[in-house]
Parts: C-alpha cells; sequence; structure tokens
C-alpha cells in the first residue's frame, strides 16, 4: 500500500529526519512510502543529502518550501518552539489534491513496527487521530487554561494521523487568528492550537503503542508494578517512540533505556551507507 508521511524541519534535524524515514522503511518494507518534508530553510544540497541517504525505489521525497513571512502573529520561543512548528497546521494548503489522508511525525520519533494499522484507522469524521500523554489533573488544568470543555481532547502533536480531505476546507488562518485573540498564555503553542480548535473532533490512541516516550513508559510501570512494560514489549507492540523534552538520544546525556532504539537504527544505517545504498 501507500502511506504518506509527513515531516516539518530545519536544518537542524536534518540528520533526525534521515534516520526516521529510515526507520519508517525499515519498518514498512511491503509499503511504498510518500515523503512530504515541509521547510522554510533547507537548501538544494540538504535536499540531496536527504535522498541520496535514504534512497529507495520505494520511497519518493518531496520537498515542500513555505513562505514563512505569510505565517504572521505566531508566537514563538526561541529554539524550544521554533515556527517550523506550525508548518503541520498548514499542510492542508500546501499538500496535492490527492492526498486525502498523511501521518505527521516530529522529527525526534522513531519507527519500529509496521505504521499500517494506525494508517488505515477509520477517522469517524474526525479532524485527527492522535494521543495524550496528560491525565485527570493536567487534564482539568488545560480545561481551565484554556476554557475547554470537558469532551476536548488534549494532544500530543508529535505523532498526528491528518484528514486532510477534511482539513481542506478548513479556513485555517482565521481559525488561528481567532483562536490568539482570545488567548495569551499558550505553554505548548502547536498543541494549545490544535487542541482548543479541533478538540471535539479528535479520536484518542494508546500512547504505549503509537507515542511512547520514557516518561509515559516510567509512569505506566509506576502504576501497574505487577504488569511492568519492558524492552521485549515495547519491540513487539510499540509502533512509534517519541524522544520529546530535552532528553534526546543523540546527546550523550540521555536518560533513560529507549535510546536503544535510536542509536541502533543510527548504526544500521551508516553501515548501509557504507556499503553502498544497500537494500532496506
Amino acid at each position: 500500500m501507500n502511506l504518506n508521511i509527513l515531516l516539518a524541519i530545519d536544518k537542524q534535524y536534518k540528520e533526525q529526519a534521515i534516520v526516521l524515514i529510515y526507520s519508517i522503511l525499515r519498518a514498512n518494507k511491503n509499503d511504498n512510502i510518500n515523503i512530504y518534508i515541509i521547510h522554510k530553510s533547507l537548501e538544494y544540497f540538504n535536499e540531496d543529502e536527504i535522498i541520496n541517504r535514504v534512497a529507495d525505489n520505494r520511497c519518493k521525497i518531496h520537498f515542500i518550501k513555505i513562505d514563512s513571512t505569510k505565517l504572521k502573529n505566531l508566537p514563538v520561543y526561541q529554539k524550544r518552539y521554533p515556527l517550523e512548528i506550525y508548518f503541520r497546521l498548514y499542510a492542508a494548503n500546501y499538500l496535492p489534491e490527492d492526498v486525502e489522508r498523511i501521518l505527521y511525525l516530529d522529527a525526534d520519533t522513531l519507527v519500529i513496527n509496521s505504521l499500517n494499522d494506525l494508517y488505515n484507522m477509520d477517522f469517524e469524521d474526525n479532524y485527527f487521530i492522535a494521543t495524550t500523554h496528560i491525565g485527570k489533573l493536567l487534564k482539568e488544568i488545560n480545561n481551565i487554561r484554556l476554557d475547554l470543555d470537558k469532551e476536548d481532547k488534549y494532544i500530543n502533536t508529535g505523532v498526528m494521523l491528518m484528514n486532510i480531505k477534511k482539513l481542506k476546507k478548513v479556513d485555517i488562518e482565521k481559525e488561528i487568528s481567532k483562536f490568539l485573540e482570545n488567548n495569551n498564555l499558550l505553554l505548548l503553542p502547536d498543541q494549545d492550537i490544535i487542541s482548543c480548535i479541533f478538540g471535539k473532533k479528535i479520536k484518542l490512541v494508546d500512547a504505549k503503542i503509537y507515542n511512547f516516550g520514557e516518561r509515559e513508559w516510567n509512569k505506566y510501570n509506576i502504576k501497574n508494578p505487577n504488569k511492568p512494560i519492558d524492552l521485549k514489549w515495547i519491540r513487539r507492540n510499540t509502533v512509534v517512540i517519541h524522544y520529546y523534552g530535552k532528553n534526546k538520544p543523540w546527546n550523550e546525556n540521555y536518560i533513560g533505556k529507549l535510546n536503544i532504539f535510536y542509536n541502533k537504527m543510527e548504526k544500521k544505517l551508516e553501515r548501509r551507507n557504507s556499503y553502498g545504498k544497500q537494500t532496506i
């Protein structure tokens, strides 16, 4: 089958994007992959490097350059929340007409099992399928802070199946402008915006499977001491690992065990490129 994947990166995350794309190809060996990379700053030689290092006849990489001057008045908080975090919000305006659904992945994610079950899920008239990383207390705080209703979902935006066919009918610039007029205190700006605008039309799936990080792993095992999750379970069941926050596996001071997957994937990619673009 064909999988459409969306990334939004800058030069800083070029290397991580390459590892991510390689992981997608390895975990989905029977699929054709269309990668759409939205950016504002990649040079032609950056694009060539990405294509060459993950070269595979099943994978087509499409680069979409955004004129960032059109994205006015969006809150940007230096390196942690750069302008690129908003590109996924505008993706429906830039993607081809024949793209009706697409899986957005942050560049600090890694795919270790097939994406097919997630990719083929029924939207059930929702705009997004995603996961949440917050518990009851934080949900109540966000409801107050952002004036959300109880049924609104507050999601982690690092992994989202996007209903592009439905999103193309939304005037996203108007919706974001209206939201920003009434909301000044944004803690996680892209998540706040998506959850507030689309919160009633988001389908939730299991974060342990589709958006698993060290924090979720620790929280789950503390709450379930008699049925803890181990690395063997993750290898068999988790589809997407997410290295969100400041704890990144490419840094020497990584805390946890999930970096095992990233380090192994990075080494496999290095060996592949060293031996002349062997098959995935």
